[in-house]
Order: structure tokens, then C-alpha cells, then sequence
């Protein structure tokens, strides 16, 4: 059977390329690398304003979703709230496309997996909406504690859950790096993990759905990480099942 496509959203934004300046649409190639370890293809998505209008077509050709992380903040006005002074670098046209895309895939039970801003993203698809800013919260930042670095710090994971499915484990030492978490919960989601030395949300999934998980931290990033290899396992199971 041929190897199940994992479509990944990126970020648009002004980047220097040799001796260009440019305005480009980018991923860290982690998620690339990641994705192709499990044995599935890995496509770029960009937002689209005809997709985001109706993003069946798009969904035809792909088996999975990575919502991915990336510097922008969704904007507070997708969750009815005013912005707080942190929250910077909206991209607006990935917030639209982005929600529109995880809506239609969960109905048509297409693997999704959110991750650091992608989680947060699912949340706000879900209906829920963010803390802006987590130091204002819990009293610290932990889990950005250096500009461009990953903090590692424990998750502790509901037994039984997908999030514990998806990890291999209970307890996973992870690398983070945000400063925004959901705050009330998307409508059907579920907590099913949680940061051990705060308890600030760190895991989320729909238990009606085949596979919709998002997560705080960046497994991507840990070749030790088995997350995305379970999305990339859910593609490939419903690609077999829809063939059959």
C-alpha cells in the first residue's frame, strides 16, 4: 500500500535566503524528518482563502494533519477575547484556514494532531479559548525559559487515554516552548495531560474521534518521541480501511 500523506501547515513570513530578502512560506524541517521516520510522505500546506472556504477537495488528498507550532499567536479574537500586551505576530489567514481545516477533518475522521500552537488551535476550533499569557497564570515561565531554546520538563498522561496511546507511557519527559495554553476547554475535548509541577493542560483529544490529539510540546523535535508516529499509524489505518 502506498505510504499515507501527512499534510502540515506552515508559517508565511519574511526570511533571509543568501543575499535575499524574502517572503516565504516555512516549516523546520523537524516535522519533515518526523514525519518521514514513521513511513509517511510529508506535504507543505499554506493557507488558502478557497480552502478555508471549503477545504473538501483538499482533504481528498491527504491522511493526516500536523497543526503545527510555529512564533505567531492565534488571535484573541477567534476566542472572543481583547488581546493581552504578549500576544504578538498574528497570522490571521492561518488562523482561518487552520480552523476551517481541522473542523472539516475531524468530521470526515482524518487524523489530527496539533502541536504548541497547533493545540492551542485545535482548542479555539473546538470552541475553547486560551490563557494569552501563562506566567500571568501559574507565576512563572518554565516552560519558555530562554529565547530560541526548548525547556524539558515532565507531562504526567491519563492511562487509557490516546495522548497515552500516542506516547507510549504515563509520564514523558518533553521539550517545550510556549507561553500560551487553552484555558476553557474546547467543547467534546478532553484534559488527559498535564504539566507535573503546575498542572497546567499539556494534552488534549476528542474521544468520539478516530485520532484528534493535540499536544503542548514538541515531539518532533525528541527522535524518542512516538506522537507522531501514531498519527502517521492512524493515517495509515484509515487509508487501509477506506480502501478495503
Amino acid at each position: 500500500m502506498p505510504r499515507p500523506t501527512i499534510a502540515i501547515t506552515c508559517s508565511v513570513g519574511d526570511i533571509r535566503s543568501g543575499d535575499w530578502d524574502e517572503h516565504a512560506a516555512f516549516s523546520p524541517m523537524a516535522y519533515v524528518r518526523a514525519v518521514q521516520r514513521a513511513g509517511a510522505r510529508a506535504i507543505l500546506l499554506v493557507a488558502d482563502e478557497q480552502d478555508a472556504e471549503d477545504p473538501q477537495e483538499l482533504l481528498e488528498t491527504i491522511d493526516g494533519v500536523i497543526l503545527s507550532g510555529g512564533g505567531s499567536d492565534v488571535a484573541p479574537h477567534r476566542y472572543g477575547r481583547p488581546p493581552h500586551p504578549a500576544t504578538a505576530d498574528e497570522e490571521p489567514h492561518r488562523d482561518g484556514f487552520e480552523i476551517a481545516l481541522a473542523r472539516a477533518a475531524t468530521q470526515r475522521d482524518i487524523p489530527v494532531l496539533g502541536i504548541c500552537r497547533g493545540m492551542q488551535l485545535l482548542n479555539v476550533a473546538y470552541g475553547g479559548t486560551l490563557h494569552q499569557h501563562l506566567p500571568d497564570v501559574l507565576g512563572h515561565d518554565d516552560h519558555r525559559e530562554l529565547p530560541a531554546a526548548f525547556a524539558r520538563h515532565d507531562v504526567r498522561i491519563e492511562p487509557g487515554s490516546l495522548a497515552a496511546a500516542a506516547a507510549g507511557a504515563t509520564t514523558e519527559s518533553v521539550l517545550s516552548h510556549h507561553h500560551q495554553g487553552p484555558d476553557t476547554i474546547g467543547h467534546g475535548l478532553a484534559v488527559t495531560g498535564r504539566a507535573t509541577g503546575d498542572d497546567s493542560p499539556e494534552a488534549i483529544e476528542d474521544p468520539a474521534a478516530r485520532f484528534v490529539l493535540g499536544v503542548l510540546w514538541h515531539p518532533e523535535e525528541d527522535e524518542r518521541s512516538r506522537v507522531v508516529g501514531a498519527l502517521v499509524g492512524a493515517a495509515r489505518e484509515r487509508r487501509r480501511s477506506s480502501k478495503a
